[in-house]
């Protein structure tokens, strides 16, 4: 049987009654500086009884997969987690008080959205496709195109701080967002339980956000029954991943691991791989350039051979976590398959007009094949038992406000 994490303390779960997050007001609520108190015991705001100590995580997970890696500077704890929840899920947190995560991250589409980009404050809209955050726990980078982004920690100052493109706009604006949450007597006590003694700041938001997005495990599918010794998928579903794990269709090349992304790593993990690969999704005027604002993980490497090289994204709930691609630009799965089938995608007219299949920098992994109707079908229904019922529906992912 499939568990999920644990999301209670040995003495029940977290009970907190939330104030709706609401449009910024003003408040007499004066900002918190992050400064960590090291003398004498820290009191509830409640009681004025001792704050226990945070409620260690407990990772229960399938025999297939080892723990992720945690930061030492930020374990997982029960309350963090919970905290985190809340902070996920409430517009406070950004510039303008109306965007939170979750406006890009929606739990029913396996926390990605159902948009081929996504907007920001002010209706500024972003480049590239929100990818999911479902297992983002084993990644071994964060972000479509920049290699360097190796921790959850890092990857989420990103949305919040970033400018270009302009996401959460939590710049300039840190003491507004920090009054507003201060004022609910909920966050308080969230606080309080998740940072005992903490005088809390960004750096323990960036932290909790960390925690909760680290603890959405994804391991309860079609296929991971499967792996467990059940007789879970179809006939159709099992000829689909035969398909699949093939040396003619070659997808486990980039699709590997548990993960079903070769850019993962685990408590296990002996040897560090950090994929980027060009799969032929454009070919602009023939000379194997990417459109300027998505050119890969060139922007960061300068080195030609990265011009269209994004990160291979985990294939788990990929039936609903469309559109594809790291500017959304493919619609549907179908058509994800198609383009694979082909080598590459045919841009026909328009600015960025080219053939993929002959992009120079195209992996050779990405060399087209031929499937009967048939085949194709199954591979097809095998991409589709990688969906987790129990990740788009469990309450314990799902907005606490």
């Amino acid at each position: 049987m499939i568990a999920l994490v644990l999301l209670a303390c040995a003495s029940g779960p977290v009970s907190i009654e939330p104030t709706t997050p609401s449009a910024p007001t003003e408040t007499a609520v004066e900002p918190r500086e992050t400064e960590h108190e090291t003398e004498g015991p820290h009191e509830t705001a409640e009681t004025g009884a001792p704050t226990p100590d945070p409620t260690p995580w407990v990772w229960e997970l399938p025999s297939t997969v080892l723990p992720p890696v945690v930061p030492e500077s930020n374990p997982m704890t029960v309350e963090k987690v919970e905290l985190g929840r809340h902070l996920f899920y409430d517009p406070r947190l950004s510039g303008d008080g109306r965007v939170a995560c979750a406006s890009c991250h929606q739990q029913e589409h396996g926390f990605a959205v159902p948009e081929p980009v996504s907007s920001g404050v002010g209706g500024a809209v972003g480049v590239r496709n929100a990818q999911h955050l479902a297992n983002t726990a084993w990644n071994a980078t964060y972000t479509w195109m920049d290699p360097t982004i190796r921790t959850l920690e890092d990857q989420i100052v990103i949305p919040m701080f970033g400018e270009d493109p302009l996401e959460m706009g939590v710049t300039g604006n840190e003491d507004v967002v920090l009054l507003r949450l201060a004022a609910d007597p909920a966050y308080a006590v969230l606080f309080e339980r998740a940072f005992p003694g903490v005088a809390w700041g960004m750096p323990e938001i960036v932290q909790a956000l960390a925690s909760f997005v680290r603890s959405l495990v994804s391991f309860g599918s079609p296929y991971d029954r499967y792996l467990q010794g059940e007789s879970a998928l179809s006939d159709s579903e099992l000829r689909g991943m035969n398909v699949f794990f093939s040396e003619l269709a070659q997808c486990h090349h980039c699709h590997n691991t548990f993960l079903l992304s070769d850019s993962a790593i685990s408590t296990g993990t002996t040897f560090f791989e950090y994929p980027m690969l060009n799969t032929g999704l454009y070919n602009v005027g023939g000379t194997g350039a990417y459109p300027p604002e998505s050119v890969g993980a060139y922007a960061f490497t300068k080195d030609e051979a990265d011009i269209g090289a994004f990160r291979p994204p985990s294939l788990r709930n990929v039936a609903v976590t469309g559109p594809y691609a790291h500017d959304g630009s493919v619609a549907t799965l179908e058509e994800v398959v198609d383009i694979y089938i082909r080598g590459g995608r045919l841009v026909e007219s328009g600015p960025y007009a080219g053939d993929g299949a002959l992009n120079p920098y195209k992996s050779d992994f990405v060399s087209g094949f031929t499937l009967s109707a048939e085949e194709r079908d199954d591979l097809l229904a095998f991409l589709r038992a990688l969906t987790d019922e129990q990740l788009l529906t469990n309450p314990a992912y799902a907005d606490p406000w």
